[in-house]
């Protein structure tokens, strides 16, 4: 007996010293710092297109080297633009939960046009800067990570969020951020709002001060390379379907001596608006000390002058093999800032992109490959023309990327039947040789689209801001004026974007299994050991950890 009582007390003791060694293993280590990069308009490609002539020190190499690649990461709604992006990469869901429909949208309930981050209770603040100032996160329904790991630390972590687009910064920090800043082109300045602060803080103001673009600008903007290096990897120097944004001149090199001190808007489309930025995010993480509290600290980044080039240039331009080289080397030093200040594998990083974007349509035509051009306001103006000849009056409210938002009110009050209107139009777009489809969005799910496309429309619907009607628009076709190129579409050229992980915790592979932006913030949660935000659809990618 007394043996038997022997061996049941040892028994309890070693499960209660179990119990003790498991329990103070529930905590896993945490980083001290979680760093978003977004690349504003990348495509997937570009890590590998242009891989030869970026750094073997440099963010790319480094990034693909010792981190993991989610090769096969997709936008999972329309449109492709960049609010829809920046919303999904940190709330983990689609717009028909988070409310972000579009940089732009017709509010169907308001009657009006409103701008993804618009506010008009607030003020700026570090600058005049009228309605640029009058922003917040206000539109968007859904919590992000970042307010998440707020709420987790009873709001001890500090959140900052920096771009050079409003909407790239507010819409990552979240609700309940300690900051966002953006840049105002008119003043120079990194500015925010009252929804924010009263003030800009001292480190800012100095920061400003500084007036970094006007030395940035003394260098002009020469080619990296010998001439043959872009013919190797894109068309030729200039070409009438490239938009001309620093006037006359219109080709390597750029005079940007002749901006200093009187335009600061140009140095967004050119390399130097990355380089800007990366200087502001470094001195936020020294005088914000971030990476140095006993919680996890998250700066969310958003290069924008990948997509002010894109936009301009297209992607078999000069300027934009310019830019990701040069992006290369500045994301590289980040990395190696983030090394000296928060210390190697204490911080985190993912890298990803809001949408990507389109082969210019002259660029394609000239190669033998169908593309073309189709503005919003050509096709309001067409529709308009026509419902009018059919109505008497128009009964188009808005044409937002390729969402057709129809006026009910006049519908209803001419007491025509909504969904003949519908088929009406539906039936003259198809006659157009852009047009692939046309779908109904409230039924979407019954569409006779492939399934793909459908739920891309279904995952960007929203009854109160999105219009009545998409149209989807044959391969190549984008919604652009007469030079340059744009996105928005749910083709690979536009959806496909690229997704890596470095840092504490983060093996060292790829994988090329199906991933959505809506996997990252989940992803996050569960490195993080925090709840995933309210609207989250995503799921986590068990590949990366190690």
């Amino acid at each position: 007996m007394k043996q038997f009582l022997f061996i049941l007390s040892t028994l309890i003791v070693f499960n209660l010293s179990a119990q003790t060694v498991n329990t103070k293993n529930i905590q896993p280590n945490k980083p001290k710092l979680v760093v978003g990069i977004v690349v504003d308009q990348m495509r997937w490609d570009y890590l590998y297109r242009f891989n030869d002539l970026y750094k073997p020190n440099g963010g790319f190499k480094r990034l693909l080297g010792e981190g993991f690649s989610c090769d096969n990461t997709f936008v999972p709604y329309l449109p492709t633009v960049t609010a829809c992006g920046h919303t999904c990469v940190y709330t983990g869901t689609v717009p028909a939960i988070h409310g972000i429909t579009g940089n732009n949208w017709w509010d169907n309930n308001l009657n009006k046009a409103v701008y993804c981050v618009e506010d008009k209770t607030v003020t700026a603040v570090g600058a005049n800067a009228g309605e640029a100032g009058q922003m917040s996160p206000k539109n968007v329904w859904a919590t992000t990570i970042t307010d998440e790991l707020r709420l987790a630390t009873n709001f001890k972590s500090k959140v900052i969020g920096l771009s050079m687009k409003d909407r790239g910064s507010i819409i990552p920090a979240g609700h309940s951020a300690n900051a966002a800043y953006w840049y105002d082109g008119k003043s120079g300045n990194f500015i925010t709002s009252t929804y924010y602060m009263k003030e800009l803080p001292e480190w800012m103001q100095q920061f400003n001060n500084k007036k970094l673009a006007d030395s940035l600008y003394d260098k002009d903007w020469n080619l990296l390379f010998n001439k043959d290096v872009y013919l190797q990897y894109c068309d030729t120097n200039y070409e009438a379907y490239t938009s001309k944004p620093f006037g006359n001149n219109a080709a390597f090199p750029y005079n940007l001596k002749q901006f200093k001190d009187k335009d600061f808007s140009k140095i967004l489309t050119t390399p130097y608006g990355n380089t800007l930025l990366a200087e502001a995010a470094k001195t936020a993480i020294a005088k914000e000390a971030l990476g140095k509290h006993t919680v996890t600290d998250f700066l969310a980044v958003s290069f924008s002058s990948t997509d002010y080039v894109g936009h301009s240039f297209g992607p078999n331009s000069w300027e934009l093999l310019e830019t990701y080289v040069r992006l290369d080397e500045t994301i590289g030093n980040l990395l190696d800032y983030l090394d000296k200040t928060v210390g190697k594998n204490q911080y985190t990083v993912f890298l990803t992109a809001d949408h990507a974007g389109a082969h210019v349509p002259e660029f394609l035509n000239k190669h033998g490959i169908e593309g073309g051009r189709w503005d919003d306001g050509d096709i309001k103006k067409d529709l308009s023309d026509f419902t009018k000849a059919q109505y008497g009056t128009s009964v188009i409210n808005a044409v937002n990327e390729h969402d057709i938002y129809l006026n009910h009110k006049v519908i209803d009050s001419l007491k025509l039947n909504l969904q003949t209107v519908k088929q009406t139009i539906t039936e003259y777009l198809l006659k157009n040789n852009k047009v692939l489809q046309v779908v109904d969005k409230p039924n979407a799910s019954q569409a006779a689209i492939p399934q793909k496309i459908k739920d891309m429309v279904v995952n960007g619907y929203s009854p109160t801001r999105s219009g009545d009607l998409q149209i989807i628009v044959k391969t190549g076709i984008m919604d652009a004026g007469k030079t340059g190129m744009s996105h928005g579409v749910w083709n690979a050229y536009d959806s496909h974007i690229p997704l890596l992980w470095y840092g504490a915790d983060i093996k060292h592979g790829n994988t090329h299994r199906e991933t959505f932006m809506t996997d990252i913030t989940p992803t996050l949660a569960a490195l993080l050991n925090i709840q995933m935000p309210s609207g989250s659809i995503g799921k986590v990618i068990n590949e990366i950890v190690q």
